[in-house]
């Protein structure tokens, strides 16, 4: 079991510093509810910076599989995470205002924080990547509805049909 990490997340971004390290899915207590079992592990960077307008940011790359249910079927399915992004650190007068478009629309702005706790930051991300629905790829999936309905079944509407003509 891996040490829960925490940072000061503006200092941490002022300096430029970065920590690598993996966490194991079953460490990510809010993942539980959209995947299959909690199998597997996640690498992770975060890196601080400063953007050009001078405001703090938090670089992170995450990679890993996880297992999530496929809908069609109701079976597990591996699913590859990629998540690349950056997250600018605001006080919460810089949340406030909106008057920064500009900068809203290039990042997401998160509350800076003493005390960040670099797990939730990841849950956070992760949540936003995954697939509303996810879905075995096309032909691999068994669901109900790929099964061939059986040959001595009769249609509902037959009788129907008759009284047409």
């Amino acid at each position: 079991m891996h040490a829960r990490p925490f940072i000061d997340s503006l200092d941490f971004a002022s300096n430029g510093q970065q920590i690598s390290s993996e966490v194991l899915v079953a460490d990510l207590s809010r993942l539980a509810d959209v995947l299959s079992n909690s199998e597997g592990a996640l690498s992770y960077t975060i890196r601080g910076a400063v953007n050009k307008y001078h405001i703090p940011l938090l670089v992170l790359k995450l990679n890993g599989k996880c297992q999530l249910t496929c809908q069609r079927c109701l079976q597990g399915m591996s699913y590859e995470i990629q998540v690349d992004t950056s997250v600018l650190l605001r006080d919460q007068a810089g949340l406030d205002q909106l008057d920064d478009a500009e900068l809203d629309e290039e990042y997401e702005s998160i509350l800076a924080d003493a005390h960040l706790d670099v797990w939730h930051l990841l849950e956070d991300e992760i949540l936003l990547s995954l697939p509303f629905a996810p879905k075995h790829e096309s032909g691999v999936c068994r669901s109900t509805s790929e099964v061939e309905p059986q040959q001595n079944e009769s249609h509902p509407f037959a009788a129907l049909t008759k009284l047409k003509n």
